[in-house]
């Protein structure tokens, strides 16, 4: 494999890194979503993806091939793209639906109602308010309702938390509140911050507890060892 090929796999593979499962706001290629991602002597990449079961939720597993599409046709120097969702129950649709750039209505013509952009943004608001309680569990007892974004500790987990805020245009910068409604965008009011912080715990804890399911349930699927999931 020469160095140019080497490369570009490099480069498709750090592509399908900034794609994240919409609920788990995890990386495929951490998540080991990511089956097999080559690139040929020619610049044609090929990339197949998988999911933990069979009956995945089909809009979950149309935004997550879409999401790669994009982020690996925007790879420069490549010929063409072969990307696919393997061993899915909806998978033939959802492969001539995302190679078409249909959208998810024409894709499930008759089944499907509406584009999948009001899910994602609920599941980004999701993963605030769990970057939210990340970001507090570091605070070592400071009050979370007094502080600011830039108040807090620079750290992977504040920069992810911004990085989320921004995606949905919410304030993100050093001097906007650390609490905050991820639907309003209005700083959350001291006497509910409680409640809010709950709610954030409570997120956070579900989305890795879901993660984990997943993580073993695709183990259990495809034989692998932890150490094959993120290998591609």
């Amino acid at each position: 494999m020469t160095t140019l090929v080497l490369g570009a796999r490099a480069a498709v593979w750090a592509a399908l890194g900034t794609v994240r499962d919409p609920e788990l706001d995890e990386p495929l290629t951490d998540l080991g979503f990511v089956s097999r991602c080559e690139v040929g002597d020619d610049g044609h990449a090929v990339v197949r993806l998988r999911l933990p079961t069979y009956f995945c939720a089909p809009n979950f597993a149309f935004l997550m091939v879409a999401d790669a599409y994009d982020a690996v046709a925007g790879v420069p120097g490549l010929t063409g793209l072969d990307i696919r969702l393997d061993d899915h129950f909806a998978s033939d649709v959802i492969n001539r639906g995302v190679a078409a750039r249909q959208g998810f209505v024409a894709s499930f013509e008759g089944e499907a109602a509406d584009e999948l952009d009001t899910l994602r943004y609920d599941f980004v608001r999701k993963a605030v308010l769990a970057g939210t309680d990340r970001v507090c569990r570091s605070l070592d007892g400071r009050d979370p309702r007094e502080l600011t974004l830039g108040d807090v500790p620079p750290s992977p987990d504040l920069d992810r938390l911004r990085a989320r805020r921004r995606e949905l245009g919410l304030p993100a910068e050093d001097g906007d509140p650390l609490l905050l409604d991820p639907a309003t965008g209005q700083a959350v009011a001291p006497a509910d911050a409680k409640r809010h912080l709950a709610f954030a715990r409570l997120t956070r804890t579900s989305m890795e507890a879901n993660s984990g399911v997943c993580r073993g349930m695709l183990r259990a699927r495809y034989a692998l060892t932890p150490d094959e999931e993120g290998t591609g």
